[in-house]
């Protein structure tokens, strides 16, 4: 049954939503995390959980206030809403920073997943030996993925729908960055960045009258890539809520232990002080769609505590950090949501 929310929660759960979508378009930050530290997580799982078939019927008969109740529409509006509008406005913004201030950015990042560390483990209590084995095993899937080296570009259909699909996944899993995942299958530029500027490009010669846009044929393959990626996205999205809803219910303390390994194993993608590496085709670096290098990987090395630089990226690091302990002090509700 759907929460009644006051127009002020519905406000912060809008900022939520902006938050995540904002999260989801970073490399290494992981937009399920940032959900699970704004407390919301379980939720949001469970409420795409209703997007099933019972949910199907209830459209098709015309009962749409039922279905809407029954999805908790509400709160789905308002988080979605908040994560696409956060694509063309505060991920814009995060984009800005990450080019002139890459160091300060991640480091803040690196804080704030710390934070979310000592955040999600401070209430699990229960480290048993079976607790034990799995946050060892997401350790060390967090660490395998952070060191995997990314393929080549592939703009087949079918592999697209399948990006989306696991692009997805951080949303569904917290402390899997789905930009990242996009990266090592090497559509990230494709997906991310050209395709959406082509779809905010088109929505915007829609609006001031202008269609030719349907003869252009590069166009009109981004819009079709986007809008592939979009429909992988959505199958994705409600089939792996149904997969950790159930094993959630199941397996709580074991799902939880590897969540928190896992986000401790992805430290290393957002680690501050690392330079890119970029993909070269005969000693020339490639360029995406709006003229910028294309980052293949990270080369990562440990700061020079002698330069000024370092100690303002520490000072970020503990901002990120004060954060989510605020976040933590002020009240979020993390209280377990049921379905019911």
């Amino acid at each position: 049954m759907a929460k009644e929310r006051s127009f002020v929660d519905m406000f912060f759960l809008f900022l939520k939503g902006l938050s995540m979508g904002a999260a989801n378009k970073v490399p290494g930050v992981s937009g399920g995390m940032v959900s699970f530290v704004l407390g919301f997580y379980e939720e949001m799982i469970y409420s795409f959980r209703k997007i099933n078939y019972k949910a199907f019927l209830l459209l098709i008969n015309g009962r749409f206030k039922s279905f809407y109740n029954y999805v908790n529409g509400t709160f789905l509006l308002l988080i979605m809403g908040g994560s696409v509008f956060s694509y063309f406005s505060v991920s814009l913004l995060i984009d800005y920073f990450l080019r002139y201030y890459e160091l300060y950015v991640w480091s803040a990042f690196f804080g704030m997943i710390i934070g979310s560390i000592y955040y999600i483990s401070r209430e699990f209590n229960d480290w048993n030996k079976t607790n034990l084995i799995s946050l060892f095993i997401g350790i060390s899937i967090g660490v395998a993925i952070s060191f995997m080296s990314p393929a080549k570009e592939n703009d087949n259909l079918w592999f697209v729908f399948v990006c989306g699909i696991i692009g997805v996944s951080g949303m569904t899993l917290p402390g899997l960055s789905g930009s990242f995942i996009l990266i090592l299958l090497g559509n990230y530029v494709l997906l991310l960045v050209d395709s959406v500027a082509m779809l905010y490009k088109t929505i915007i010669e829609v609006f001031t009258g202008d269609f030719s846009f349907v003869h252009d044929i590069e166009q009109m393959r981004y819009l079709k890539i986007i809008t592939v990626f979009t429909l992988g996205s959505a199958f994705g999205l409600i089939v792996t809520s149904h997969i950790l809803g159930y094993i959630l219910k199941r397996w709580h303390q074991i799902i939880t232990a590897i969540i928190i390994g896992f986000i401790a194993g992805s430290l290393g993608i957002v680690w501050p002080w690392k330079r890119e590496v970029y993909k070269m085709n005969d000693g020339v670096a490639l360029i995406d769609f709006k003229g910028n290098k294309i980052i293949e990987n990270y080369e990562r090395f440990f700061p020079d505590f002698s330069i000024l630089q370092t100690w303002i990226a520490i000072l970020f690091v503990l901002l990120g950090l004060g954060i989510v302990i605020l976040i933590d002090k002020y009240g979020v509700d993390r209280n377990k949501y049921t379905d019911g």
